[in-house]
């Protein structure tokens, strides 16, 4: 009579298995720990267009001649035309989001409908329709205080175009700022930051 061989059926060990888990742990923490840098860097990337195209419209205003409407007699002359910054902007909304989106109201009067040919964002052409984490800010001559390492203004005519975030809704609130300066120099030209002022981008 023939013998049958026999072969052991070895399973994975319990050492074995609890390397595997604890493996399959680490890369879920990593790829949970990357999606959630992701998100909060989909955010700020709002948060950095949104200033960019602030100082733009800040810039476009400044090179827009200006010049008073006048009646002039005859022979008269009238004034040379200026250059000038636009007067500081409420800032949109009242109050920092916490964790969540505003909705800007588009009525007259309100929020980036707010201001004059001169004066806040209908100065800077600048205006947004859909819900923001961020509060924005343009400041003429002003800045957000306690900031660290921002460029140094050497002057009185400058602007800074800002946005401060709450993401996490932590209390008390630690914000995230973005901001971009812009200075009128000694040769009357407005010379821009080289780029976006971050701090405490994700908090």
């Amino acid at each position: 009579m023939r013998a049958l061989k026999r072969y052991d059926r070895r399973g994975f060990t319990l050492v074995e298995l609890m390397i595997v888990v604890a493996i399959i742990g680490v890369l879920a923490a990593l790829a949970i720990f990357g999606v959630r840098r992701y998100l909060a860097s989909a955010k700020s990337s709002e948060a950095k267009n949104t200033v960019g195209a602030i100082s733009r419209g800040a810039v476009a205003a400044f090179e827009r001649e200006t010049s008073n409407s006048e009646i002039l007699t005859p022979g008269g002359t009238s004034a040379a035309a200026s250059h000038s910054l636009c007067a500081s902007a409420a800032p949109v909304p009242d109050a920092v989001p916490a964790g969540g989106k505003y909705q800007p109201n588009t009525a007259p009067d309100e929020d980036f409908e707010e201001g004059t040919e001169t004066e806040g964002w209908p100065c800077l052409r600048f205006a947004m329709t859909q819900p923001i984490y961020y509060q924005y800010h343009y400041y003429n001559a002003a800045r957000v205080p306690n900031q660290t390492d921002e460029p140094a203004v050497t002057g009185t005519t400058y602007f800074e175009a800002g946005a401060l975030g709450n993401l996490d809704a932590d209390t008390p609130a630690v914000y995230s700022v973005f901001t971009r300066l812009g200075e009128v120099d000694a040769n009357g030209q407005l010379v821009m930051a080289t780029q976006v002022h971050i701090e405490r981008e994700y908090e």
